[in-house]
């Protein structure tokens, strides 16, 4: 394991332009295309144990998350080029500890997915995933959206656009550009965004750890919520507890004692699906404890079959909940304490703290540059792409639902989901489309996930004639539990 570094950034005191510049140094019928049947799959060896999540912590730590201490765990340096991979394991960068070290059904899903797959494919899936890093495309992509939504925010404020612009600005490119940078900071976190077998850049001078937190970190920058802290706390833990009843509450979220959030996205599930477990955060108010959920109490109001009304209640929600959390930002910034989640140790009050005080100390600059529509373009190009009717949230909303598979008879239950919409969508979304992919293969960049269907064709549905529009319909009619929460995942 590499030993912790920290890198201390000196702000320059230039202009809010010049400082964004410097710190982000650096891209329809009817189907919704779900993973394959059971039929397709066929039988596996348990010989070997092969790596099952392969992701890159922020502290540089990597792990991996098997269920054998037979599994092999080499670090991605130097010594990779020593060392031979056993049949078709995968030499690959293991990720830092989680909250616990059991991997839910779902997840196990996933797991002998892509046992399978290396089984069958192993030397083109090894050379893909240990080999393939998105690098300079994803960095100059980075670089063009975080200054692209730095210049229509700006733009937005001094050519006094009305309001009906700026949404329409928002909606296309600023939701673009928006999603890009997750999508990108994503591949950070999971470690395929620099190149692999490089431990030291910028001439030896900065290690791997040090540049991928500074990435993370002010590559989320300009925003209004950002998506810095749910990755840096929620992602990597999503990908070993999705769907896990005892993990995947929102009691067991805000009142965990863990640094890291049990599965982040069921901050994001909670608006569109159903969970398990008690409700969170609660608060004591006047001696009384309080339950206030802003989206369970939406999602309560929820009415089955009516699509039109549940996407407006689901928009509402999502909206609001996320114009708090700016507002939150400012009170984490002041008190240096997230009060959302009293329980968890004071190492993630300070990174909340310290991400905040940047990040207001941005939007302030930007706000006295360009006024307050400069922050309401930031805000919308940050909400619209996962909202209907906008073309990503048909992926968004239906990417780890519980759709039953019939075609072998065996209505196994299918955690994870791809939205196929042809060539241009996955340019949109850079990829995020690709989902199943992903789970299976963590550390394929997002520029090559599209080519685990030409590898491996007979574990994804073929085809790329998805209608997101239908999509959105089926998801807002009549909601699913949260990746097979209530429901026998599908034996593979």
């Amino acid at each position: 394991q590499h030993k912790t570094l920290t890198m201390v950034s000196k702000m320059p005191p230039t202009s809010l332009l010049t400082a964004s510049a410097i710190l982000h140094c650096f891209f329809i019928t009817n189907t919704h295309s779900y993973a394959p049947s059971r039929r397709t799959i066929g039988s596996f060896s348990r010989s070997k144990h092969v790596t099952t999540l392969l992701r890159s912590s922020p502290s540089n730590t990597f792990e991996e998350i098997t269920s054998s201490s037979s599994d092999i765990t080499p670090s991605l340096s130097s010594k990779i080029e020593q060392q031979q991979p056993h049949n078709n394991e995968v030499l690959t960068p293991p990720p830092s500890s989680s909250p616990s070290t059991t991997i839910s059904p779902a997840a196990t899903w996933h797991k002998n997915r892509r046992r399978q797959m290396l089984q069958k494919y192993g030397p083109q899936l090894t050379k893909l995933e240990r080999d393939s890093s998105s690098n300079t495309l994803a960095l100059s992509l980075l670089a063009l959206s975080n200054l692209s939504l730095l210049s229509l925010a700006i733009l937005c404020g001094t050519a006094q656009l009305s309001v009906g612009q700026i949404a329409l600005l928002a909606v296309f490119p600023g939701s673009m550009f928006s999603l890009w940078t997750l999508q990108i900071l994503h591949d950070c976190l999971h470690g395929s965004l620099l190149n692999k077998r490089q431990q030291k850049f910028m001439f030896g001078t900065v290690k791997r750890r040090t540049l991928q937190d500074a990435i993370l970190f002010w590559g989320s920058m300009p925003s209004v919520f950002g998506y810095y802290l749910y990755l840096k706390y929620g992602h990597l833990t999503h990908h070993k507890s999705l769907g896990d009843p005892k993990a995947a509450s929102l009691e067991k979220l805000f009142d965990s004692s863990s640094k890291e959030f049990e599965d982040g996205d069921v901050l994001f599930v909670a608006h569109r699906m159903k969970l398990k477990g008690k409700v969170g955060p609660k608060f004591k108010v006047g001696g009384r404890e309080i339950t206030m959920s802003i989206s369970k109490t939406g999602f309560n109001n929820w009415r089955e079959d009516k699509p039109l009304w549940n996407a407006g209640v689901f928009a509402s929600s999502f909206m609001y909940e996320r114009f708090m959390l700016m507002i939150n930002d400012v009170v984490v910034a002041i008190t240096g304490r997230n009060y959302f989640f009293p329980n968890k140790p004071i190492e993630f009050h300070q990174e909340c703290a310290k991400y905040c005080r940047c990040a207001v100390l941005v939007r302030g600059l930007l706000w006295k540059m360009a006024g307050w529509k400069s922050l309401l373009f930031l805000y919308l190009s940050e909400t619209l792409w996962s909202i209907p009717p906008h073309p990503a949230c048909a992926m968004f909303v239906t990417n780890h639902g519980s759709n039953v598979d019939d075609s072998d008879g065996g209505g196994g239950c299918i955690p994870s989901s791809s939205t196929y919409a042809g060539r241009w969508y996955s340019l949109f979304t850079l990829g995020t489309n690709y989902h199943c992919e992903h789970h299976d293969f963590p550390t394929i960049p997002l520029h090559r996930l599209g080519e685990l269907r030409k590898i491996a064709p007979e574990f994804y549905k073929k085809g790329s004639n998805d209608n997101v529009f239908r999509i959105m319909k089926k998801a807002f009619s009549k909601p699913e539990f949260y990746a097979c929460m209530d429901a026998g995942i599908q034996h593979m």
